[in-house]
């Protein structure tokens, strides 16, 4: 997806860079990336530096910059091309678990505008800093959400989380996950990450499996937060 982007506006000048955000220390990223083969650089940031530097709160998202280095549009959400989000998947196959029916429809109703995404994209590479999509260092910072003092310290406790994981301690890394998600529950990466590294068919199900929903060990899950919360507002 992210290769055809690159092919499709390389010979116009423009560089996509690609970070994965994996707190495995890239065992996980390394795969995916071994068999797409891209062409552009493509990094792991295992323990989510650059969400911090660029704002990022959920994946995928982008920041774009221009030749000189300056930001010119700060972090919002990157939508897959069109034609290529869930919703454009076809129907699901009889006999999947109720729950992964429910995750698949809910990320069938979040919202992505990939069309005026792509087009303002494709509008700014054209035309560089006079496109009407390239903001000015101003309405850059007015966009840019400040961090509370909550938020700063469930950084903290995120990061330290992720260390704790690169030891192999997970039970002592849960601790920190939780209070990340408490002290910042804007955050969806906090919590994307914490429920993939969960042992066994949990992280599949980003959430309780029914065989063993004891086993879970965080207060909310993929699909009822998504609830919760109303897919339309899952990228805001």
């Amino acid at each position: 997806m992210w290769q055809g982007l690159r092919e499709k506006f390389h010979p116009k000048g423009c560089e996509l860079v690609t970070v994965a955000l994996d707190a495995t220390g890239g065992a996980r990223a390394t795969s995916f990336l071994e068999k797409a083969a891209p062409k552009h650089p493509a990094l792991i940031d295992r323990h989510h530096l650059s969400a911090r530097l660029f704002g990022f709160n959920n994946v995928p998202s982008s920041v774009w910059i221009d030749e000189q280095g300056t930001i010119v549009r700060p972090a919002e959400t990157a939508p897959r091309p069109p034609g290529q989000s869930p919703r454009d998947q076809g129907p699901l196959p009889d006999g999947i678990p109720e729950r992964m029916r429910g995750i698949a429809e809910e990320a069938a109703r979040i919202n992505y505008d990939a069309d005026d995404y792509h087009e303002a994209l494709a509008d700014w590479i054209e035309k560089g800093n006079d496109s009407e999509y390239a903001l000015s260092p101003q309405e850059v910072v007015e966009r840019t959400a400040p961090k509370d003092a909550d938020t700063a310290l469930g950084q903290a406790h995120f990061e330290l989380a992720t260390y704790l994981e690169s030891l192999d301690d997970h039970d002592r890394a849960v601790h920190h996950f939780r209070d990340a998600h408490r002290l910042a529950p804007g955050n969806w990466l906090f919590r994307r990450q914490a429920w993939s590294l969960e042992p066994g068919p949990n992280r599949f199900w980003q959430g309780p499996t029914p065989d063993d929903p004891d086993a879970w060990p965080y207060v909310g899950d993929w699909l009822a937060d998504v609830r919760s919360v109303g897919a339309e507002n899952y990228y805001k």
